[in-house]
């Protein structure tokens, strides 16, 4: 009895002992009764469970593990329910080798106990430096993991690529997130999460009949408003952190989307599309050849 006792309170039940009924009792507003989950709780486990599945790896299993546990004390209805995933949600699967895996748990731990850290790092343009950083939080986006942090010999924050981290190690340093860091916020304006910028550029984008329902549920960044258009289409005005970034996503809706304004990333668009014009050309006219 006592060993179910600790384990009760170990796992956050505070029970007492009423002498005056001789019993074990839990403190008010805690008991051990099952969970009964309303359909749209259900459906939010299933999503969590869908979105494990999707993500795999160490960050997937942690999530499953979650929705495991939730569904242990769940009743039966919700239990049968849960026993095979039906909702699937499409994400890009983060890979972590082992190794970055458990740099990814050390710079957890660093972050939950404020503890500053030293890595070596490889930017984009394969330029290798040594980094002294305070991890404030992490983005998954795009199959890759990203530490948000602020770097000391830069005097600036910074996003690193996790599979670009190697020889991460604890430094003596302690730290304080700022009170009006919001890593939501931080990710809000950028297409992946992961580009932020002082300014905010609002870009107008047209599109056709054919996708306003998907151009509609696509929450790309989440400052917006849209315009219906008597013509059926709609105008959406993005705040975005990054133009070019987002030019690059307004591609993946071919022709039924159109940069209106500023003028400037409509002009990155118009770039990128002769670009592509004459890289098809090219190619078209080489295999002629």
């Amino acid at each position: 009895m006592r060993r179910y006792l600790a384990t009760l309170a170990e796992a956050g039940f505070p029970w007492l002992y009423d002498r005056e009924s001789g019993t074990y009792i839990f403190e008010r507003g805690y008991s051990l009764r099952r969970l009964e989950l309303s359909g749209n709780e259900l459906f939010g486990l299933l999503a969590l469970k869908g979105i494990a599945t999707s993500l795999g790896g160490n960050i997937g299993a942690s999530m499953d593990e979650v929705a495991e546990k939730l569904t242990r004390v769940a009743g039966d209805k919700s239990t049968r329910a849960t026993a095979k995933t039906s909702v699937r949600v499409q994400m890009a699967d983060p890979h972590l080798d082992g190794e970055r895996s458990a740099y990814f748990d050390l710079l957890q731990r660093a972050q939950a106990q404020r503890q500053s850290v030293r890595f070596d790092y490889v930017d984009k343009a394969g330029k290798r430096s040594e980094r002294h950083v305070d991890v404030y939080g992490f983005v998954v986006s795009g199959g890759r993991v990203y530490a948000v942090a602020h770097d000391r010999g830069r005097g600036a924050q910074r996003v690193f690529a996790l599979d670009n981290v190697a020889d991460v190690k604890i430094a003596p340093q302690r730290y304080s997130i700022p009170d009006d860091f919001d890593i939501e916020k931080f990710t809000g304006s950028s297409v992946s999460g992961i580009m932020s910028a002082g300014d905010i550029t609002h870009v107008v984008v047209r599109f056709s009949p054919v996708v306003t329902r998907a151009a509609r549920a696509d929450r790309v960044v989440r400052e917006r408003t849209i315009v219906e258009c008597e013509d059926g289409s709609i105008e959406i005005d993005y705040a975005v952190a990054d133009p070019i970034e987002f030019v690059r996503w307004c591609m993946k809706w071919g022709a039924e989307a159109e940069i209106l304004s500023p003028p400037d990333v409509r002009a990155m668009a118009a770039g990128i599309a002769r670009a592509i014009v004459e890289r098809y050309a090219a190619g078209s006219a080489a295999r002629a050849n």
